[in-house]
């Protein structure tokens, strides 16, 4: 076989063979290429975000026409962070004009910078098309980046004393990985759920977020939270704050006073006086209200904030007592952050005039109605005793004569002055006697016993018959014997007289 012809293309083939040979592999075929050398010394290089990065690659011995290229990354998602044409705000070479050392600086680094960056020698092709030739090991870039200041967030509605709530501190960008965060409350550490770190936008960044929970008190209103921020960027930590009154609602205590207090006269001017009291946040309507029906007040103070941080005020309302406005209720109702109304309530009064002849004490003084109630009471009942006592004595007057009740004598001993005494029919003893109205039966009086002495009771009108005679046992009665007097006979309304007589043993 006659050997081929030389020419162009055969010449040029070997040389594409050659081309193809030496890109296997790559990157880093640069090392092999004959008289000519590419070194990217730096393997791994840490930087703080804001500061500048500095990327050395210097090449040796001629190699084909062609630029040198900086690239972040390898394959089809690589970025051109740096070449010889176009513009490049934050690169820079460090030597320029130069065509060995093509190092570069990167200005104000941030956490989206971090990532391995190659220093690349491309040529020409017989097409005009650049073409890797030889590239650098690569240099691994991590951006150290600073937390951003940490931002606070509370509830998204106020709560009350006694509540709970949940307070939350975040900040990101950070890298490395580690953060500490500690929450203060009033410089008072404070335990809180451990932080959560999530991956930020880009691989190389982190987010942080850390909760607390608390129970509100309302002196909370003055209080502040900080959620402190630690990092290994951070010279010193960074400091969020949150005021607790933020997530804070203290309902006010409402108490309408009247002055003068009711009853009042007629005609006299009363003073109603709101007092709100001990309230926060300090977004309050107070209104006014005449049995339902809203009055218009003007005299409204100014809200004032005492030292715990609570708010107060008063509203004043004035009213003339009239006839027409006796019983009317008047109502403070006060509407505090938007809740629902706190209302309280107070009445007018008007005492009754005083009528013509009275005397001048009060008609309303209990004491003394009941004074007089007890000395009403106390005639009634001594009219009636006086009553029943004239009514005895008439039935009493009218029974007289009927009959004589009997009773028991008994004699005391006799002396012996007595026993030597004639037994005289003038020889009596008299007695007035008034006995209750009782009948006594025969057998009774006829009863012997030797401690008895049976006497014969005589009236002013002769006995008809025996039958007619009372006989009364007298027990325990001493009778002092009077001298001789002429037979009784009656003298006054009142009595009966009856003769005794003591027959001598």
């Amino acid at each position: 076989m006659e050997p081929l012809p030389r020419g162009p293309g055969r010449a040029a083939w070997p040389l594409t063979c050659l081309v193809l040979l030496s890109l296997r592999g790559w990157p880093g075929a640069g090392a092999q290429a004959q008289g000519f050398e590419l070194q990217q010394p730096q393997e791994e290089v840490s930087v703080t975000a804001g500061e500048t990065l500095n990327l050395t690659c210097i090449t040796y011995g001629d190699g084909p026409t062609g630029p040198v290229k900086w690239l972040k990354g390898w394959g089809s998602g690589n970025e051109t962070v740096y070449e010889q044409k176009g513009s490049f705000p934050r690169v820079t070479r460090v030597v320029g004009e130069s065509n060995r050392d093509f190092s570069i600086r990167i200005r104000d680094t941030q956490p989206e910078d971090a990532g391995t960056y190659y220093c690349v020698r491309f040529r020409k092709t017989l097409g005009g098309v650049d073409e890797v030739f030889r590239s650098g090991k690569g240099t691994e870039v991590s951006v150290h980046a600073k937390p951003t200041p940490p931002v606070v967030s509370g509830p998204g509605r106020r709560a009350g004393p006694g509540q709970s709530v949940s307070v939350t501190c975040t900040a990101g960008g950070f890298f490395p990985k580690d953060i500490d965060v500690k929450w203060l409350m009033d410089e008072a550490p404070i335990s809180a759920q451990q932080p959560q770190v999530t991956p930020g936008r880009t691989k190389s960044s982190y987010n942080m977020s850390s909760t607390v929970t608390m129970t509100l008190q309302e002196d909370n209103v003055r209080s502040r939270l900080v959620c402190e921020v630690q990092h290994p960027t951070l010279t010193a930590p960074l400091r969020g704050t949150y005021q607790l009154s933020k997530a804070l609602r203290v309902p006010p205590r409402v108490r309408v006073v009247a002055d003068p207090p009711s009853p009042v006269e007629a005609n006299k001017t009363v003073n109603f006086t709101c007092h709100v009291k001990g309230f926060y946040p300090g977004d309050v309507v107070v209104t006014w209200l005449e049995n339902g029906t809203e009055v218009k007040v003007e005299n409204i103070s100014r809200l004032v904030q005492t030292p715990r941080g609570l708010f107060e005020l008063r509203s004043l309302v004035e009213v003339k007592a009239t006839e027409e406005k006796n019983g009317s209720v008047f109502a403070c109702r006060v509407v505090h952050d938007g809740q629902d109304p706190i209302s309280e309530t107070a009445a007018l009064r008007i005492a009754a005039p005083a009528r013509e002849g009275l005397s001048d004490w009060s008609q309303t003084d209990n004491d003394n109605l009941l004074l007089i109630y007890v000395v009403v009471g106390v005639v009634c009942t001594v009219l009636a005793l006086l009553v029943a006592a004239i009514l005895y004595l008439i039935r009493a007057k009218q029974s007289k004569g009927k009959s004589s009740p009997s009773a028991r004598l008994h004699e005391p001993e006799k002396s012996s002055e007595a026993t030597t005494q004639e037994s005289d029919p003038n020889n009596l003893t008299y007695a007035d006697l008034n006995f209750d109205r009782e009948r006594k039966t025969i057998r009774r009086m006829v009863e012997m016993s030797q401690q008895s002495e049976y006497a014969c009771i005589q009236t002013s009108r002769a006995p008809a018959s025996d039958d007619n005679l009372t006989y009364a046992d007298l027990d325990m009665v001493h009778l002092s014997k009077a001298p001789r007097r002429p037979a009784p006979c009656p003298e006054e309304a009142g009595s009966e007289y009856a003769s005794v007589q003591i027959p001598r043993k």
